[in-house]
């Protein structure tokens, strides 16, 4: 009975590493791709920056035209 108490015990402590092993990875992947979204954000806040600069720029040339 001790020994398959220890057979069991091992099992379970092995599932664990390898659950462990998987959220380790899964995790880094994660952030891995929190990184890239946060990269994307920033050059799409960027992009949007510029666009919005351009048409400010814009109605400003469209106003000057009017006078």
């Amino acid at each position: 009975m001790e020994n398959e108490d220890l057979q069991a015990l091992e099992k379970r402590i092995e599932s664990l590493i390898e659950k462990y092993r998987r959220l380790q990875e899964e995790n880094h992947a994660l952030r891995q791709q929190q990184g890239n979204l946060i990269t994307e954000r920033a050059a799409l806040i960027e992009k949007s920056e510029q666009a919005r600069s351009r048409v400010e720029s814009m109605i400003s040339r469209l106003k000057s035209m009017e006078l």
